[in-house]
């Protein structure tokens, strides 16, 4: 509640490049969640300060232009960028090695998912562009795929529960546990089409 309203304050006085922004800053590793910041993004435009469906676009940028340049990072200086003080203050070498694990394992999929990961999300992208498996274009994609699924719920929630802080957190809250709990079993099942596949390809 605290940090939304403070949010919302900052953005008021600020608009949209405030939002663009804190947005950039996310993809990061600023320890301010990007689902609150897009929501506070909705709220404003909820009280008039800004259009929701411009507001909607800015969210869009913002959240691109972070995950893509981490990627661009990860793609340029690989694990040696894990020695420039500002990333090792967020990814360590051990968060690093896991996450490259399991990209390794699932490929692609582990950056479509990670936008719905919170606190996973610049370890993942950033391990995408060290791995040489993934594309700027094919990443791109996947993220903006992801990011149309998620962008438009938070700032729209936003919007649509400006005049009321309280049942609005509740929206947050509610809208997290759903898409967490969705995520989960899509990858479930993808798993288990992916096992089911070479069980069957194994046997013919």
């Amino acid at each position: 509640m605290e940090l939304l309203t403070e949010l919302v304050t900052f953005f008021s006085g600020y608009g949209y490049w405030a939002v663009f922004g804190i947005l950039i800053a996310c993809g990061f590793g600023l320890p301010v969640p990007e689902d609150i910041s897009l929501v506070a993004g909705g709220v404003i435009s909820g009280l008039g300060f800004t259009n929701v469906h411009i507001m909607f676009a800015v969210g869009m940028a913002g959240v691109m232009i972070g995950d893509t340049a981490v990627f661009l990072v990860g793609s340029r200086y690989g694990e040696r960028a894990l020695k420039i003080k500002f990333i090792a203050r967020i990814l360590t070498q051990e968060t690093f090695d896991k996450v490259r694990e399991k990209f390794e394992k699932y490929g692609i999929w582990v950056v479509f998912f990670g936008r719905f990961m919170p606190g996973l999300r610049m370890p993942i992208y950033f391990s995408a562009g060290t791995s040489g498996r993934v594309g700027l274009i094919r990443f791109f994609v996947t993220d903006f795929l992801a990011a149309m699924i998620s962008v438009p719920i938070w700032v729209y929630l936003g919007y649509f529960g400006a005049n009321n802080f309280d049942e609005l957190l509740g929206w947050v809250r509610q809208s997290q546990i759903t898409l967490l709990i969705t995520i989960g079993v899509i990858l479930i099942a993808l798993i288990a089409f992916y096992y089911l596949k070479k069980s069957i390809t194994k046997k013919i």
